[in-house]
């Protein structure tokens, strides 16, 4: 499963690669980084059919992760659209109820709990 994961902080990308360092071996997940939202819609556009999941960070200069999450629902109508976790430091209902009106299909936060993501992805992935 070919996943994009966006967000702006550096440290971002090496965690991913340990946290799944068995699963990226066993060919499971494929992950995919973007360090804002412009580079992830550019990659989307270049790649459209690899990625089936989006995690994004919802609070990053520029394009926020939210206008992002806009953008995909209305730049790739056709099914299978891809599935969008919004990953935001901040729990509040406020993020969490525009994430879901624009169409995020999961929300966690920060600090992400590495255990639980794991779980999610494989459900999805099933």
């Amino acid at each position: 499963m070919k996943i994009l994961v966006v967000d702006d902080e550096a440290d971002v990308q090496p965690l991913f690669l340990q946290r799944f360092r068995k699963e990226i071996r066993n060919n499971e997940f494929d992950f995919s980084f973007a360090q804002s939202g412009e580079d992830a819609l550019n990659y989307l556009h270049s790649s459209p059919s690899e990625v089936v999941l989006i995690l994004s960070d919802i609070n990053m200069p520029g394009m926020s992760g939210l206008e992002l999450l806009s953008h995909i629902r209305e730049d790739f109508p056709t099914p299978p659209p891809p599935v969008v976790m919004m990953i935001t430091a901040y729990g509040d209902e406020e993020n969490h109820r525009q994430a879901m009106e624009r169409g995020a299909d999961d929300f966690l936060t920060k600090p992400l709990d590495f255990n639980l993501l794991k779980e999610k992805l494989k459900t999805f992935n099933e």
